[in-house]
Parts: structure tokens; sequence; C-alpha cells
């Protein structure tokens, strides 16, 4: 049985795992989203 990771790099590499790719450099190429994980990233790093 394939590992994790291994399974993750199939479906990256399928074209199902592109599009999924390419679907979110698009939606994090938007300002509000981008502001939105800054927040999230922010929160996180505040736990520590």
């Amino acid at each position: 049985m394939a590992s994790l990771v291994q399974r993750i790099r199939m479906f990256l590499s399928s074209p199902q795992g592109r599009q999924l790719v390419e679907r979110g450099r698009r939606e994090l190429a938007k300002p509000s989203n981008q502001q939105r994980m800054r927040r999230i990233m922010y929160r996180l790093r505040g736990r520590r």
C-alpha cells in the first residue's frame, strides 16, 4: 500500500489534482482571501 505522501503526490500529478492546485492559486491571488489568510496565520502564530 502506498504511503500517504505518495498518494498525495499521485493525486497532485493527476488532471484533477492539477486543476485543484490551479483553482487554489487563483483563489489566493484575490486580495480578500490574502487578507483572510493573514488573519488566520496571525491567530495561529499567537497561540505559540
